[in-house]
C-alpha cells in the first residue's frame, strides 16, 4: 500500500513538474513570435502608408445603428403603468477622395438620423407613432490646385439641412474661395476669406445671407480597428455676428468582430438665427430680438452597434 502511494505522488509530481516546463516552454517559444508578428505588423503598416500615397480615389463609408423597444403592461410598480416605448438612430459617414499629382478633390457626407416614441396607452391623446428626435444633413465638396506639397488654392461648397422635417428650410450654403493646408496626413485646414453663406426658409423668417469668411477643419483616420472622424465647420460673417454661425461634429467607431462594433457619435453647434427663430416660432415670443435672447449652443449624442464598409 505504501508502495502504491510512493509511486502515485513521484506520479504526479512528475506530471506537475512536465505541465511547468512546458509552460515556461511555451511561453519562451511565444516571446520572439510576438516580436516577429510586431515587425511583420510593422512592414503591413508602411506598405499601407505607400498605398495610401499613391494618387487616384480612396473611398470609405463607417456608422452607427442603435436602438430599442420595451412594452408595459399593468406594471403598476412605475407612474405609467401602460406604456410602449422606444428609440432608433443611425449615422453614416461617407468619403470619396481623388488625389493627383497636382490637384484634388475630397467629397465628405454626414448624415445622423433619429427616431423616438413614448405612448401611455392611458392617454387617448398620446402618439402611437415614432417621432423624428434627431435630424442632421451635411454634404461637402473641396476642389484644391496645388502651390506646395502642403499648400494649395481651393474652391469649397457645402450644404447643410434637415431631411425628415422642414427640408432646406432653412438650408444653408456655403460657396467660397481661398487656400486649403495639408499640414499632416489626414489633416485638412480650409480657410476662405472669400465666402457667401447662402441661407433658404420659407416665409417670413429671421434667416439672411451674408459675406464672410469660411473656416473647415477635418480629420478622418483609420487606426487598426478604430474609425475616427472629427469636423469643425465655421462661418463668420462681414455684416454681424447674428448671422455667423459654426458646427463641431465627432465620429467614433470601433469595430470588435469582423465589421461589427460600437459607434458613438457628438455634436456641438451654435447659431443665433436658428435661436431667434426658435424662440420667436417654439416659444412664441413675436418680440424677441437677437439682443434680447441668450444664443444656446445646441448638441446631440448617438450611441449603438456600429458597421463599417
Amino acid at each position: 500500500m505504501k508502495r502504491i502511494l510512493l509511486t502515485s505522488i513521484i506520479l504526479l509530481s512528475s506530471i506537475t513538474l512536465f505541465a511547468q516546463q512546458t509552460e515556461e516552454e511555451l511561453k519562451a517559444l511565444q516571446g520572439p513570435k510576438k516580436d516577429s508578428i510586431a515587425a511583420i505588423q510593422a512592414r503591413v503598416d508602411a506598405i499601407q502608408a505607400q498605398i495610401d500615397a499613391l494618387p487616384g480615389w480612396k473611398k470609405g463609408v463607417f456608422g452607427t445603428i442603435g436602438g430599442n423597444i420595451s412594452k408595459f403592461d399593468q406594471w403598476f410598480n412605475q407612474s405609467n403603468p401602460n406604456v410602449s416605448s422606444g428609440n432608433f438612430g443611425i449615422n453614416a459617414n461617407a468619403f470619396a477622395n481623388l488625389k493627383r499629382e497636382k490637384d484634388f478633390w475630397r467629397n465628405a457626407l454626414n448624415v445622423n438620423l433619429g427616431w423616438v416614441k413614448f405612448d401611455d396607452e392611458d392617454i387617448d391623446t398620446d402618439s402611437e407613432d415614432f417621432e423624428q428626435s434627431t435630424d442632421v444633413f451635411n454634404i461637402s465638396s473641396l476642389y484644391g490646385r496645388n502651390i506646395t506639397e502642403k499648400l494649395a488654392y481651393s474652391v469649397l461648397g457645402e450644404y447643410r439641412t434637415t431631411l425628415l422635417n422642414n427640408l432646406n428650410d432653412p438650408g444653408y450654403l456655403d460657396l467660397g474661395v481661398g487656400f486649403t493646408w495639408l499640414p499632416i496626413k489626414d489633416l485638412v485646414v480650409v480657410v476662405h476669406p472669400l465666402n457667401y453663406n447662402f441661407v433658404f426658409a420659407d416665409g417670413e423668417s429671421t434667416f439672411d445671407s451674408s459675406l464672410g469668411a469660411k473656416i473647415l477643419i477635418d480629420y478622418t483616420r483609420k487606426i487598426g480597428a478604430i474609425n475616427f472622424k472629427s469636423n469643425l465647420s465655421a462661418f463668420q460673417s462681414y455684416d454681424t455676428s447674428d448671422l455667423s454661425n459654426w458646427t463641431w461634429t465627432n465620429s467614433f467607431g470601433y469595430t470588435l468582430w469582423k465589421k461589427i462594433g460600437v459607434g458613438f457619435e457628438f455634436g456641438l453647434r451654435n447659431s443665433p438665427q436658428e435661436t431667434l427663430f426658435y424662440t420667436i416660432n417654439t416659444l412664441e415670443q413675436a418680440d424677441a430680438t437677437f439682443d434680447s435672447i441668450d444664443t444656446e449652443i445646441q448638441s446631440y449624442w448617438t450611441l449603438g452597434l456600429s458597421y463599417s464598409f
